[in-house]
């Protein structure tokens, strides 16, 4: 090991992630000190309850209440209390005093990720989250810096384990929502408000930062598209096993060209039907996954735990021994990077395929008035399935319509004329089908 000093690392938070780093800075700091060149130091732990009870048991005369004066004596700060406020004050006087920060504060980097990036950048500290994203998975990095000399064309992944969870125990063992949900919360896969995993925010914050790395644009979060899980049946669930499909909760962030011929990004959020031949399709439980098309490296996937503790806590200590070893060796931290700055473009935009499953008058000429309304707004059909109406309603039948690929704008105004048409009786489900082009 080298001569050099030693690094003092200041921890903010100590819940399930934040113990664990703890832990393993002082029990592994002979094997981490090898791995850096110079010993982490860890000087305290910023907490607002001393007494607090804790995962893992740690010397007291680490915790203190004044986390303003502990981030002033460090030289990397790890922020792990969640949450904007104070946890972006503190990291924005860690930066200026010249620490570096590792964070795994989602909507902290989903908010304000530009200004602190920007921040680190005039002063050449360094700013990591690869934690934000996907707990124990390595995204962060290879996007920012394994892919840098490549051209990333789309980003699609399922990183919520809560929902994916819920969706999994659907299609798996024929749960509905309801009970799903219920032993999602038994074992600890959802808080007792679930609104931030069902509804899609948390996918939402997980998108934003994706697309702002993979395409060098800023995505405010208020851009991206976000639809949850709440509308999601059995018939849904039996229906896309039927056609050889599965539901997962997609982030998905991609180039476009706009109709008017505009380059930009989208970013987006929703339910959505993938091919049982995708990986995606093989992501069981609450585990996470995140599915990358490069120009030159073709498709990538990365995929394991997205939660928990332990295995959050190990994407953190990657970003501290990068930055460690940025000490030890001199430089600038990576910087952000907004050199693209791309429109940032609305759903209607999109290219993608949709099925449609309709309640419709079992009548003759019934095919042929559905074709026109789809010729109408551009839209083909890729397949038609009949059947008796789930609600076996005398008189009606079920089609399910899986269209080739169109604008989203042009599927959505289709679904509203099939709706409108007398020949439709109600619009059962609408879902898109990605994963495939």
């Amino acid at each position: 090991m080298n001569d050099y000093r030693d690094l003092r690392i200041a921890l903010l938070g100590c819940g399930s992630v934040g113990s664990q780093v703890a832990r393993l800075l002082l029990e592994q700091g002979d094997e981490l000190a090898a791995r850096v060149g110079a010993r982490l130091r860890l000087i305290g732990i910023a907490v607002r309850d001393i007494d607090a009870p804790r995962d893992v048991e740690l010397p007291r005369e680490l915790f203190t209440t004044d986390a303003e004066r502990l981030v002033l004596g460090a030289d990397i700060v790890i922020e792990l209390m969640g949450g904007i406020e104070p946890a972006r004050s503190l990291i924005l006087r860690a930066i200026e005093g010249g620490a570096d920060v590792v964070t795994g504060n989602k909507a902290l980097i989903a908010e304000h990720g530009p200004e602190l990036a920007e921040a680190a950048e005039q002063v050449g500290a360094q700013l990591s989250y690869e934690a934000a994203v996907a707990g124990a998975i390595p995204i962060i990095r290879p996007l920012r810096e394994s892919l840098a000399g490549d051209h990333i064309t789309r980003v699609l992944g399922i990183v919520n384990g809560s929902t994916n969870y819920i969706l999994d125990r659907m299609d798996r063992f024929g749960d509905s929502a309801e009970d799903a949900m219920r032993v999602a919360s038994e074992l600890g896969y959802l808080e007792a408000d679930p609104t931030l995993d069902v509804e899609g925010y948390d996918a939402a914050q997980k998108a934003t930062i994706l697309a702002s790395i993979a395409f060098h644009t800023e995505v405010p979060v208020d851009a991206v598209h976000r639809e949850g899980i709440t509308g999601v049946t059995s018939a849904q669930i039996e229906a896309a096993q039927h056609a050889g499909y599965v539901i997962k909760l997609l982030a998905i962030a991609e180039r476009l060209v706009a109709a008017d011929g505009t380059a930009g990004v989208s970013a987006r959020v929703y339910p959505a039907l993938i091919s049982r031949e995708h990986p995606l399709a093989a992501v069981h439980g609450g585990k996470n996954a995140v599915f990358v098309e490069a120009e030159a490296a073709g498709e990538l996937m990365f995929y394991g735990a997205g939660a928990g503790g332990l295995e959050t806590a190990s994407a953190v200590l990657g970003d501290v021994v990068s930055a460690a070893r940025r000490h030890v060796i001199g430089g600038p931290g990576v910087p952000g990077s907004s050199h693209a700055d791309l429109a940032v473009l609305p759903i209607g935009e999109v290219n993608t395929r949709y099925q449609v499953m309709l309640d419709v008058r079992d009548e003759p000429g019934v095919l042929a008035t559905i074709a026109g309304l789809l010729a109408q707004h551009g839209v083909s059909a890729a397949s038609v399935e009949q059947s008796v109406a789930a609600d076996g309603e005398a008189g009606t039948a079920r089609l399910v319509i899986g269209t080739h690929t169109a604008r989203e704008a042009d599927l959505a105004a289709t679904v509203e004329a099939l709706r409108a048409n007398a020949v439709v009786t109600g619009v059962a489900s609408v879902l898109r089908l990605e994963g495939a082009r």
